[in-house]
């Protein structure tokens, strides 16, 4: 069975997901990438089931996965920021420590794509993905293109095949 009969028997039921904004700096007044993400998944008939605004401490990262992996019928966290090589970045660390399952095509897709708007700069990304617990975890990067371009060109083609081939039993 391929990639299209795998998007057809996944069909256009409503994803649930969750949105976390790792940022020492945003508020939720001005957190522009929730905004973003909210309207679209609302636009395309998904439930936002949770949003969390946390500081890029190992901690906070750590305990958002454990508490937003229970909600039931979670089926995707999206993450964004902290993915990057500063210091301060830990996102990726932690996120990645959890991840039973990886999807190294997600990082490699989105440099790539990333490479083409930007640049060299994009090997800085550290975007990743995987599964948890039965629920996918993507984290991109903080800045506002960085998660358009996540959503709009990667996840959001394959929203419900991700969301259906997490869960399926067969």
């Amino acid at each position: 069975m391929g990639a299209d009969d795998h998007r057809q028997r996944a069909g256009n039921a409503p994803v649930t997901v969750a949105i976390v904004t790792v940022s020492d700096t945003r508020t939720p007044e001005t957190d522009e990438n929730r905004t973003y993400i909210e309207t679209r998944m609302t636009e395309l008939g998904h439930h936002v089931a949770a949003y969390r605004l946390i500081k890029d401490e190992p901690d906070q990262v750590a305990g958002v996965i454990e508490e937003l992996a229970v909600l039931p019928g979670m089926q995707i966290v999206l993450f964004n920021g902290g993915t990057g090589i500063s210091p301060r970045d830990t996102t990726y660390d932690v996120v990645s420590r959890y991840l039973e399952k990886t999807l190294p095509g997600f990082g490699e897709l989105f440099r790539m794509i990333s490479f083409q708007q930007i640049g060299a700069a994009a090997m800085l990304s550290r975007a990743t993905a995987g599964v948890y617990q039965n629920v996918l975890l993507v984290s991109m990067p903080g800045s506002t293109n960085a998660v358009k371009t996540a959503l709009e060109q990667l996840i959001i083609p394959e929203l419900n095949h991700l969301a259906w081939e997490v869960v399926r039993k067969s």
